[in-house]
């Protein structure tokens, strides 16, 4: 069985001392009671339940994995996971940060990144079947009408029931504007919706009473492509006016996917036959509603990565301290004992200096954006709301597409500590090898992502956020560039700053000039932005543990890693930047 202790220490401080949470959040409008003690509170809390009730759970229901009953096309989920969701929904944690209005806490977006960190590192499976339900409130908040708030949000928010997100077709993966699911208006002011749809994550289980799935589906008049999306509301069981459950809807498993991971997650596929739904939204403005889920789901993905990288690390450095294998090239440490442990190889500690580098840099990234989305959302003031916007649209492709990335490199890396026997299951750290490898999948590949932030952040928003980002770097430059503790940080990161605005510049008239370019570019500039970005973050954090009263083995620990980013990681942006100058003349087509 695998470790887990919730890192609330490196948590705080990212918070509090690196992102000075506490006085952001409590200048924002309805954020006074939103103190540190508040916030250390929930985090504590967390982390007792993670540890004590989800992440004994982790190995063994990967093992069970869900059980289906074609018959009934129901999902049984494994052992422990019913009375989990029951002590969730019971502790308020499925309406954390939902409004008061409709049964939540109203509690700061950050504070729900960092204890879904928690959750997902004690079970990454279990921790999809209440995540989803995040995508679908939000997207009914900003989207539904009032009722369907009141019959379908609320109970979801209250943990009595969970929702779903249903795009992808067999034939409709990233490109919805082929999706073929249709909706007949009746007289009811209801909609009979027919199709099919798979890859739907807790798309049927025995955890709550129903489930609320988001079914994105074209009406008769919809024109073609992704401009004649609509979304729909399609509860698995049908609800009367006073909220109360009625007869089972058309809407059904056909199959759970058997997958390469994350087993103890009921990833279906979902057939609606004619199934009773409502239409939320505008008509043909599905799309619309689809990216409001869709980017608060990329951050919870990339939170994904972080809370498996955390794991990963956890278990590689504990197995290198206690295991005994050979001696050190420059003479035996341990003398008294047969061997020397693990950590007197200068690989070991690079594969666990890697892991550490980008476990707490993707640490800092994440709640940096999620604290972005409070400003966006609570700041009275108009210009702070939009640059905070401006600032996420540009972060959210890095924060899932590198992070999750980042996340395969140090699952694999803790693997390799364990050598062979990291490869036997009974060690558990193969199935954060496979548990990882869906979140560069899902919620939009690498790709797309890629694809994103060139094309949609870059070019056609004309770098907005991407601008707020390098003024906010520079200006930590220009503040600190006197200061003695960072001299090895800072002038290495502003070069780097600079060089990433005069390379997006240079990109930027190259697509302008061959369209080509772009898909030619893209992921090796979303590398190339992830790893500045991680500069960046990493140098603050420097900053923050040097002002702070932490522990001196705290701060030396920070300077370290700090150094072997900047030192041994930070160079891979030349590769990229070279991969980028090549262009796509060097991508010639296959036969």
């Amino acid at each position: 069985m695998t470790i887990y202790k919730a890192p609330l220490d490196d948590l705080r401080f990212a918070l509090f001392d690196v992102l000075g949470a506490e006085s952001t959040l409590t200048s924002l409008q309805g954020g006074e009671g939103h103190t540190r003690d508040l916030l250390d509170a929930v985090l504590e809390e967390a982390g007792r339940l993670s540890e004590q009730l989800l992440a004994p759970t982790n190995g063994p229901a990967d093992e069970e994995g869900c059980h289906f009953d074609k018959a009934t096309q129901t999902v049984t989920t494994p052992k422990g996971f019913k009375e989990a969701f029951k002590q969730f929904a019971e502790g308020g944690w499925t309406g954390l940060t939902n409004s008061e209005k409709y049964g939540g806490q109203a509690l700061p977006g950050v504070l729900g990144i960092a204890t879904t960190e928690i959750f997902q590192s004690g079970n990454l499976a279990w921790s999809l079947y209440p995540l989803l339900s995040e995508g679908a409130t939000h997207a009914m908040k900003m989207h539904g009408e009032e009722w369907q708030r009141e019959r379908f949000m609320k109970p979801i928010v209250e943990g009595r029931w969970t929702g779903t997100m249903c795009l992808t077709e067999p034939q409709a993966g990233s490109d919805l504007g082929l999706l073929k699911t249709r909706a007949e208006p009746t007289d009811n002011n209801a909609y009979k919706i027919t199709g099919t749809k798979i890859f739907i994550s807790a798309g049927e289980h025995d955890l709550t009473e129903n489930i609320v799935h988001l079914v994105l589906a074209r009406l008769p008049d919809a024109p073609e492509g992704s401009r004649g999306i609509s979304m729909f509301i399609v509860p698995k069981f049908k609800v009367n006016e006073d909220g109360s459950l009625g007869a089972r809807n058309t809407v059904a498993a056909g199959a759970i996917e058997h997958k390469m991971g994350i087993h103890a997650c009921s990833t279906c596929v979902i057939n609606l036959d004619g199934a009773e739904g409502y239409l939320i939204g505008k008509p043909h403005k599905g799309l619309m509603a689809m990216f409001t889920m869709m980017n608060a789901a990329r951050l919870s993905v990339g939170v994904q990565g972080l809370a498996l990288a955390e794991r990963a690390l956890q278990n590689s450095l504990n197995y290198a301290r206690e295991r005994l294998q050979s001696r050190s090239l420059s003479g035996p440490k341990f003398p008294d004992k047969p061997a020397d442990n693990l950590l007197v190889q200068p690989d070991v500690r690079r594969m666990l200096l890697t892991q550490r580098a980008f476990v707490e840099g993707s640490r800092a990234l994440l709640l940096y954006t999620a604290l972005q989305t409070d400003v966006e959302s609570r700041s009275t003031d108009e210009a702070a709301r939009k640059a905070a916007g401006e600032l996420v649209a540009f972060l959210i492709p890095i924060a899932k597409g590198v992070v999750t990335e980042l996340a395969q490199e140090c699952t694999k890396e803790a693997l390799q500590i364990y050598g062979g026997h990291g490869y036997i299951a009974e060690n558990g750290v193969e199935q954060f090898v496979r548990d990882a490898r869906i979140i560069t999948l899902y919620e939009g590949t690498t790709g797309i992502q890629a694809a994103d932030l060139l094309g949609r952040k870059i070019l056609q928003l004309q770098g907005v956020g991407f601008k707020h980002f390098l003024q906010e770097i520079s200006a930590f430059c220009q503040k600190h560039s006197a200061d003695e503790a960072l001299r090895t940080l800072i002038g290495p990161l502003a070069i780097i700053t600079k060089q990433w605005g005069d390379l997006t510049l240079q990109l930027a008239q190259r697509v302008q000039a061959n369209p080509e370019e772009l898909g030619a570019a893209a992921t090796d500039y979303l590398y190339y932005s992830g790893y500045v970005s991680l500069a960046y973050l990493w140098a603050r954090s420097v900053a923050a543990a040097e002002a702070s009263t932490q522990s001196a083995a705290f701060k030396q620990a920070k300077r370290d890693t700090a150094s072997f980013y900047f030192t041994r990681i930070l160079p891979r942006t030349l590769v990229h930047k070279a991969a980028i100058e090549a262009g796509v003349a060097t991508l010639p087509e296959i036969a």
